[in-house]
């Protein structure tokens, strides 16, 4: 990585203000559900404390518009946060102004404070640069270790690097970047790349970009369907990404070489997602769906071929769900692909998840920990997969400009 480290830098006594993500999920009693992102910054953070620096924290949670919602606080984060580093973090009852602002001074030597979520103020998601210079009031050195907002250019991922003379990555943006930066350009082989979900324009151009690396593309989920159709089969009422048939064509014509389609997959003659109810299920070949039916999953014998080839690789990068995992009856292919990633890794092979429903899935399968890297960012992911510069990474300082 070419982006200046937290490693490069002098942080005793100076106040760091440290952009994090923890947008974690909450129950209706504001009780946080699955706290991994607030672990995944931990690092950085008692390195940060470790050296003696004072730290503030920034994060956005949910989606408040604009406004305080006060179901959306940071508070409760801040009280797990303090629980898991084995002391007291302090918490801000807003991300600017001069409360904050006083908190922020007050710190002392190895003290953390949390601000109140970023997103209570319409700027930040404007990237409004008056917004983004009260934020950078909290801090003297800025770090960047939330890779999940790295691809948005926010007032605290991107507007606010302008006020600081050197911006530097967090432990966690490093281990994203290196093991992301190093499947998209030098793959140990062979590279199978597992693609899932249902939108075509989010995966060709992942197909694109890494296309000529990869030995293998096996694709599933929602998205298979709109290759089937692409080749003349008939799919049923299966989901379609009408628009971008041309483009699975395209893609077939470029890479149908390299690209495996399912054989066979699980259809219902009813579906209601919202409910989480299915019809009658069954098992078909992927060219004998009847016009009736919902294709909801890769089938069995799928399952095996991919399996066969992900036992093969050196380097696998997932993204995106064989199916609808969310209902039992339509999660085996997803969860099968779960567990023959786990496998492949303890053979030696180097996997790689990209965040999202593919880091749910693993989770689910009980196999996270298996896995070589889970991206905590799903979007940012798929973006730098797809060859898109990161606004929040490519704010941060060279190394060569230090």
């Amino acid at each position: 990585m070419d982006k200046v480290s937290i490693k490069d830098l002098e942080l005793k006594g100076k106040r760091v203000l440290m952009r994090v993500d923890f947008n974690v999920p909450l129950d209706e009693h504001q009780t946080i559900t699955d706290d991994t992102r607030i672990r995944a910054a931990l690092k950085t953070i008692r390195y940060a404390v470790d050296k003696g620096a004072r730290v503030v924290l920034m994060s956005h949670l949910g989606r408040p518009k604009g406004e305080a919602v006060p179901e959306l606080s940071l508070k409760p984060v801040a009280k797990r946060l303090g629980s898991l580093l084995g002391r007291e973090v302090g918490f801000a009852p807003d991300c600017v102004g001069a409360a904050a602002e006083a908190m922020s001074d007050s710190l002392k030597q190895g003290g953390v404070l949390l601000l109140e979520n970023l997103r209570f103020h319409a700027e930040e998601k404007k990237n409004d640069p008056a917004f983004a210079r009260q934020l950078a009031r909290m801090g003297e050195i800025y770090i960047n270790d939330a890779f999940g907002t790295a691809h948005r250019a926010h007032a605290s991922t991107e507007g606010i690097t302008r006020y600081f003379d050197i911006c530097a990555a967090g432990f966690l943006m490093e281990k994203e970047l290196d093991y992301l930066g190093r499947a998209v350009h030098d793959p140990e082989e062979p590279f199978v790349l597992i693609l899932g979900g249902a939108k075509v324009s989010d995966k060709i151009p992942v197909i694109e970009n890494v296309g000529r690396l990869v030995s293998r593309i096996l694709i599933g989920g929602g998205m298979m369907f709109t290759f089937l159709k692409a080749k003349g089969f008939s799919i049923g009422r299966s989901i379609l990404d009408a628009d971008h048939i041309g483009l699975a064509k395209q893609a077939l014509e470029t890479y149908g070489d390299k690209i495996v389609l399912p054989e066979d997959c699980i259809v219902s003659d009813s579906f209601d997602f919202a409910k989480r109810k299915l019809g009658s299920v069954r098992t078909v070949s992927c060219d004998a769906i009847e016009d009736g039916e919902y294709g909801l999953d890769i089938g069995p014998r799928s399952a095996d071929i991919f399996k066969s080839e992900i036992l093969k690789a050196k380097t696998v990068v997932w993204n995106g769900p064989m199916g609808v995992f969310e209902i039992e009856a339509t999660a085996k292919g997803t969860l099968d692909i779960a567990e023959s990633l786990a496998d492949a890794t303890e053979r030696g092979a180097v996997s790689i998840v990209g965040g999202g429903d593919s880091a749910s899935a693993v989770a689910r399968a009980g196999v996270a920990e298996t896995m070589t890297h889970v991206s905590t960012g799903g979007g940012a992911s798929l973006e730098f997969l797809q060859g898109r510069t990161l606004p929040g990474v490519a704010a941060l300082t060279d190394k060569g400009g230090m």
